[in-house]
């Protein structure tokens, strides 16, 4: 039986929630974050995140990058994904989506026991699609805005809904529970959680996320709205194609079948329109045609000039003879 204590620092986290959705006019949105009103207090957070990055992550991944090979960091990400197939089968069943919850534990079980623990992705080489979630997604589908951006300490971009998800998913989440109730020396549990950092860290690297921020004018902005846009695809499930999951409560995206085609479009070829009458004389390119035009009548010739033209290949006319005096 879990203590009220427990209880009771589980569920406050949903009902602040609640409580914001329940002042929200369209819920599961990002409005609020996308104006920032915590800018000054999320830069300042930012600041403190980008020095110890610079200091300590940031160089930590470097080394493992230069020590594992890729196959052994594409291991290693495997295996944290699939550590993260149970909670994202929780919060499948918490959206109503039991088809996306099924492919989380057919990979779950197909990569634990084929993928030696989660080190190979066998379960996408037999066509089964992730299906990631977390419980700031199920509680955008549940009507919950995302209230104000937020820059985390050491965990960078989230939002005040997204927040509060990664809070209860430290005491809801099997593997964390796991990790945190296994009876193994203090260092192993945080040893794990470096390891997580790291690979993720590297993992941004991969992706070109470094590149991202050293290119843009304002990082700490380039960094909000790639965050915000990112979690709207996820919540929207665009990694199944557009939307086959539930939709945002505040309705639902245009799909492509409302779009009229473009002018040429080569599925809606263009109507015949009238024959127009063919020109007696040929231009050129035109192929010969089996029946030639009717005959035209030929001109009369013109007379012909007694001095000749310049070119003219006709003998000049023969001289007269002048009269004998």
């Amino acid at each position: 039986m879990i203590p009220r204590r427990i209880a009771a620092r589980l569920l406050s986290p949903f009902a602040g929630a609640f409580l914001l959705g329940a002042c929200a006019t369209v819920p599961g949105q990002y409005r609020l974050a996308e104006r920032d009103p915590l800018e000054k207090v999320n830069r300042g957070v930012w600041n403190v995140n980008t020095a110890a990055d610079k200091a300590v992550i940031k160089p930590a991944a470097q080394a493992y990058r230069a020590v594992a090979p890729r196959p052994v960091r594409q291991g290693v990400t495997n295996l944290f994904a699939n550590l993260a197939e149970p909670w994202s089968f929780m919060n499948n069943v918490l959206q109503g989506k039991p088809k996306r919850a099924a492919r989380n534990l057919e990979r779950f079980v197909v990569n634990s026991t084929i993928g030696i623990g989660g080190l190979f992705d066998q379960a996408s080489r037999m066509k089964i699609r992730p299906a990631p979630e977390d419980l700031g997604q199920t509680m955008a589908v549940w009507g919950v805005n995302g209230g104000p951006y937020l820059v985390l300490p050491l965990l960078g971009p989230s939002s005040l809904r997204d927040g509060i998800g990664s809070g209860v998913a430290a005491y809801a989440d099997p593997v964390k529970v796991a990790v945190n109730q296994a009876n193994i020396d203090i260092w192993y549990k945080r040893g794990f959680l470096a390891a997580q950092i790291i690979s993720a860290r590297s993992d941004l690297t991969e992706s070109g996320g470094d590149a991202f921020l050293q290119t843009s004018l304002d990082p700490y902005a380039a960094a909000r709205s790639a965050y915000l846009q990112r979690r709207m695809a996820d919540i929207l499930n665009q990694d199944d194609g557009g939307g086959t999951g539930t939709e945002l409560p505040g309705g639902p995206m245009p799909s492509a079948a409302g779009v009229p085609a473009p002018i040429g479009d080569a599925a809606a070829p263009p109507a015949p329109g009238p024959t127009l009458p063919s020109s007696a004389a040929p231009l050129p390119g035109d192929e010969p045609s089996a029946t030639p035009p009717a005959a035209q009548p030929s001109a009369a010739p013109l007379p012909q000039s007694a001095a000749p033209l310049p070119g003219d290949d006709s003998p000049p006319p023969a001289p007269t003879e002048r009269p004998k005096p």
